[in-house]
């Protein structure tokens, strides 16, 4: 399965490139149906780790089959996300977005950007959108 990654610095700028980036991919895998859900769950997950990583960036891997995609943002905040309780005008509602598209096909675990491997500093919060299973590890 094709892989694609990306280093995002802690920017204003990082979600828009992050869209960009993951639009790039799932166009040109032929993946156009799930573009639009895929580009604002990657840009919650990237504005999440600015706003909660301390500024230090993400990493984000795409691994797309020829029906869907697994995402993943990788950063060196190893506190797991939760959803929040009711709903918050302010914030907190990007975990409720990905929740919704992708139907709870979303989670999150400690380890490294490079290798994703538990143990590592860090964390990875992906989520999955067109065919189940894309992680390889019976997911």
């Amino acid at each position: 399965m094709p892989e694609y990654s990306l280093r995002i610095p802690s920017h204003a700028t990082s979600p828009r490139i992050a869209r960009d980036f993951v639009t790039s991919v799932l166009h040109a895998q032929r993946l156009g149906a799930i573009v639009g859900d895929a580009a604002l769950c990657v840009s919650e997950l990237v504005t999440n780790s600015c706003v909660h990583a301390g500024g230090t960036g993400a990493g984000l891997l795409l691994v797309t089959n020829p029906v869907g995609v697994r995402a993943t943002v990788f950063d060196v905040d190893v506190t797991l996300p939760a959803m929040k309780e009711g709903y918050d005008p302010e914030s907190g509602r990007g975990l409720w977005i990905l929740d919704s598209l992708t139907k709870g096909r979303w989670g999150a675990e400690r380890g490294g950007w490079r290798t994703g491997r538990r143990g590592e500093a860090g964390k990875g919060v992906w989520f999955e959108l067109g065919a189940p299973g894309l992680s390889g590890d019976g997911r």
